[in-house]
């Protein structure tokens, strides 16, 4: 199963850690990974080649795990983007979760 937490500091999504493959299928078959995996490159692609934020990402292929932070110190304007993009990337995954389940879960921490 796919574990993605969601690290919440008051109202502010200040990143996330995606841990573990979903098992729906083979790797190279799987739709839920390729969902998850998808999705959070487009969001760091936006954060960081896109609004030009310095957004600090870990890729573990070993441990299966993904982690996003968001810098401190931005605009109010680069910090309405990044929220939006993270609370979107949220709704996504917890809808993911209400089509398949079993393979993946969304968590706030």
């Amino acid at each position: 199963m796919t574990t993605v937490t969601f690290h919440v500091e008051g109202s502010r999504i200040s990143g996330f850690d995606s841990r573990g493959h979903s098992g729906f299928a083979e790797e190279g078959s799987d739709i839920v990974c390729a969902a998850v995996t998808s999705a959070i490159r487009l969001t760091e692609t936006t954060l960081n080649d896109v609004l030009g934020l310095a957004a600090a990402v870990k890729v573990s292929e070993q441990d299966a795990c993904i982690s996003l932070r968001l810098p401190g110190g931005l605009s109010p304007s680069g910090e309405n983007c990044c929220q939006a993009l993270l609370t979107g990337l949220m709704v996504y995954f917890a809808q993911l979760h209400d089509e398949y389940p079993d393979y993946i879960e969304v968590l706030e921490g």
